[in-house]
């Protein structure tokens, strides 16, 4: 087509009105067809003059980046509303750099994505004439990574864990038995030849015995990690699950001077659940925003149902979670707490996984978490179309 419209423009002169004009729509043609492919793009595409000045985007873009109105008298990075992002641009499109899959976290229409920004030289005629910057939305990749790594994690685990575990739990079982005969016989020498020697020892013993039920705990966890499922679904309702555990641990956030407030959707209505794991799931979530508020705060349960899923989020306004640690909080053995045994919220992710279920994690530090689980409501459960009734012959 270019090379049409150079052979028609060097004869211009010699071409009548209806010649120049069927030149003309067929150009408009051809640059429609070229917008409409690049508006089709799940991708989004800027390019830039010499001069950095934006002359094209297309539509994609304005869902991945929050770009101002007007953006054709300025550098291009003055019009990205996102800093960082604007940053990156003008550093590299300054030095003329060729930069590929810079990723970066942004937030536009009160969504958050990742996002891959490639930025190349736009060449045409053997010579540069711009800036093409490619933006490829990466979040659900990432996440299927991360989900995977996570299946992967949890089936290694289970290779080995088992046969660990019951060689452990044995001893541990025999040791604590030892213990308690220990310290009866020194109660019973204590009685006849009282000393200040056995207090000391008592105070020893004690360290022993907390030290063989931390070990027991972990154990504990780590069977219950493991071990298959053996789900037991009923129908159940997630609001009252939430105001049981909320009068359970009642006590726990007031002594914490933690706050509570629930949003419970009225229209939730029962599906098919375990209550048993799903409230274990809860649990540790709220035992998780519990040590994230050492100082107290404000603990907010929500939850919202519709005709395809349900969703409920246990948010804190604790100390948040470094975003290099994001990516890992779900795999087996990861813990920033002193005594935790990084279980905790391994069991929360494999109990919704196998609810059918999807659990993320969006956090901040010094803003507080909130973990958004999402429930699928089975197709027996969801609302039936009307059946249309054919005209009678």
């Amino acid at each position: 087509m270019r090379q049409f419209i150079r052979r028609a423009l060097s004869k211009l002169s010699k071409l009548t009105i209806e010649q120049i004009r069927n030149i003309l729509m067929s150009a408009a043609n051809e640059i429609n067809r070229l917008e409409t492919v690049l508006d089709s793009l799940a991708d989004g595409i800027l390019v830039c003059d010499t001069n950095h000045h934006l002359i094209l985007a297309n539509k994609y873009v304005h869902l991945l980046l929050p770009i101002a109105d007007d953006s054709a008298c300025d550098e291009i990075w003055h019009f990205i509303l996102d800093g960082k992002v604007g940053e990156f641009l003008e550093k590299v499109l300054r030095a003329g750099d060729r930069i590929v899959d810079r990723e970066f976290e942004v937030e536009n229409k009160g969504k958050l994505r990742l996002l891959s920004i490639s930025v190349l030289p736009l060449v045409q005629d053997r010579r540069v004439s711009g800036s093409l910057i490619y933006i490829d939305d990466i979040t659900e990749k990432r996440a299927r990574e991360a989900r995977l790594r996570r299946m992967e994690n949890l089936a290694s685990l289970t290779t080995v864990a088992a046969g660990v575990a019951h060689e452990i739990k044995n001893p541990l079982g025999s040791l604590s038995i030892h213990i308690q005969l220990i310290q009866k016989s020194i109660a019973a020498q204590e009685k006849l030849y009282p000393s200040d020697r056995f207090k000391a020892i008592n105070k020893y013993i004690d360290v022993v015995n907390e030290e063989i039920d931390r070990l027991n705990h972990i154990v504990v966890d780590f069977l219950f990690a493991v071990r298959p499922m053996d789900m037991e679904f009923k129908l159940s309702n997630i609001n009252t699950l939430i105001k049981e555990l909320i009068d359970f641990v009642a006590f726990e956030l007031d002594a914490a001077q933690i706050d509570y407030r629930l949003n419970l959707d009225d229209k939730v209505t029962d599906i098919y659940l375990d209550d048993r794991y799903i409230k274990q799931a809860l649990l540790n979530l709220i035992k998780n925003a519990i040590a994230a508020m050492p100082n107290g705060g404000l603990l907010t349960i929500t939850t919202q149902m519709n005709d395809t899923e349900l969703v409920f989020t246990i948010f804190d306004s604790g100390i948040g979670i470094p975003e290099d640690n994001m990516p890992k909080i779900f795999e087996p053995y990861f813990t920033t707490k002193a005594t935790g045994s990084g279980l905790g919220l391994t069991l929360v992710y494999k109990i919704i996984r196998e609810h059918n279920g999807e659990i993320m994690v969006k956090s901040h530090l010094d803003e507080g978490s909130c973990f958004i689980i999402t429930l699928p409501v089975p197709q027996k459960d969801r609302k039936l179309l009307p059946v249309l009734k054919s005209d009678p012959l």
